[in-house]
C-alpha cells in the first residue's frame, strides 16, 4: 500500500452558530505521527468529528483532501471506505451485533463484492490482534462494546483500527480513562501499525501517551487553530511546564473557544 496524504487547509468549523474551528491547518503523510495537545476547550475533538463528517458540526469554510480527493464531498462511509479511520473518544455501544461480525463487516465494505475477507483468514487476524491487545476471546462474541468498560472500549477501538488497515487514522483521547497498564496495550497496538503507509493523528491532554507513542511532530491547539508546532520535545516540555508559558508567549489569555475538546 502506498503512503497517502491528509491534507487541511484553513478549516473553519461551527456548531450551533458558534465557531470552534478558526483556520485549522495541517497535513498528515504515510509514515508520520502526529500529536495535538491544547487544554479543554479549545476545539480539538469538534476537529476529528468535523474531518470524519459528524452531521452536527458545520465546515463554513476551507478544505479537506485524501490523495487529492475532496472529503468533503464523501459521505460518512466513503470516508471510511476510502481510507480514513476515527477512534472516537465515547465508542457507542450497538445491541445485537456481536463484535466480530461487525469487523468482517466492515472489511468487506472496503473489498469488491466477491472479494470478501475468507472466514478463516479473518479469524486468525482477529485471534492475531485481539492477542496483541491482551483481549479475552470473548470479546469476539460480545455485543458492540455493549457491558464494556471505558478501557474495554479503548482497546476494541485499537482492535478495529488494527483489523481494518487505514491510510490516516484519527485517535481521539484515545488514552482517557486508562490505567497504565492499559495504556501501554494500546500504545503497543498503536505502534504496530507505524509504517509508510499509515498515518496518524492522536488527539490527547496529556504527555503519558507519547512516552509510549514517540509523535514524529507534535502541535498545540487553542482558540481553534494550532498555535505552536514542534517534536516530541515539546510534549515533554508541556508536561513539565503546562500552557502558560505559550499563552504568555503569544499574547493570548483565553485559549478556548468555549465547546467541548
Amino acid at each position: 500500500m502506498t503512503a497517502s496524504t491528509l491534507t487541511i487547509k484553513d478549516l473553519h468549523v461551527e456548531i450551533e452558530g458558534k465557531e470552534i474551528v478558526k483556520g485549522f491547518n495541517l497535513e498528515i503523510s504515510g509514515g508520520e505521527i502526529h500529536a495535538i495537545m491544547g487544554p479543554n476547550g479549545t476545539g480539538k475533538s469538534t476537529l476529528a468529528s468535523a474531518i470524519m463528517g459528524h452531521p452536527s458540526y458545520e465546515i463554513t469554510k476551507g478544505s479537506v483532501s485524501l490523495d487529492g480527493e475532496d472529503v468533503l464531498e464523501m459521505e460518512v462511509d466513503e470516508r471510511a471506505r476510502a481510507g480514513m479511520f476515527l477512534a472516537m473518544q465515547y465508542p457507542s455501544e450497538v445491541t445485537g451485533v456481536t463484535t466480530s461480525d461487525f469487523l468482517r463487516t466492515a472489511i468487506n465494505a472496503h473489498r469488491e463484492e466477491g472479494d470478501e475477507i475468507p472466514l478463516m483468514k479473518f479469524i486468525k487476524k482477529m485471534d492475531k490482534n485481539m492477542e496483541t491487545l491482551d483481549m479475552n476471546e470473548q470479546f469476539s462474541t460480545r455485543y458492540l462494546n455493549e457491558g464494556f468498560s471505558g478501557g474495554e472500549k479503548k482497546r476494541n477501538e485499537i482492535l478495529q483500527l488494527l483489523m481494518l488497515e487505514p491510510k490516516i487514522a484519527i485517535l481521539d483521547e484515545i488514552d482517557s480513562g486508562l490505567d497504565i497498564d492499559a495504556l501501554k496495550v494500546v500504545s503497543n497496538g498503536i505502534n504496530n501499525m507505524r509504517g509508510e503507509s499509515f498515518g496518524c493523528l492522536i488527539i490527547t491532554h496529556y504527555q503519558r501517551l507519547l512516552n509510549y507513542i514517540t509523535p514524529d511532530h507534535v502541535h498545540v491547539m487553542m482558540q481553534g487553530r494550532i498555535v505552536k508546532s514542534g517534536d516530541a520535545s515539546l510534549a515533554q516540555r508541556l508536561e513539565a511546564e503546562g500552557y502558560d508559558w505559550i499563552k504568555e508567549e503569544l499574547g493570548i489569555e483565553d485559549e478556548r473557544v468555549g465547546q467541548e475538546a
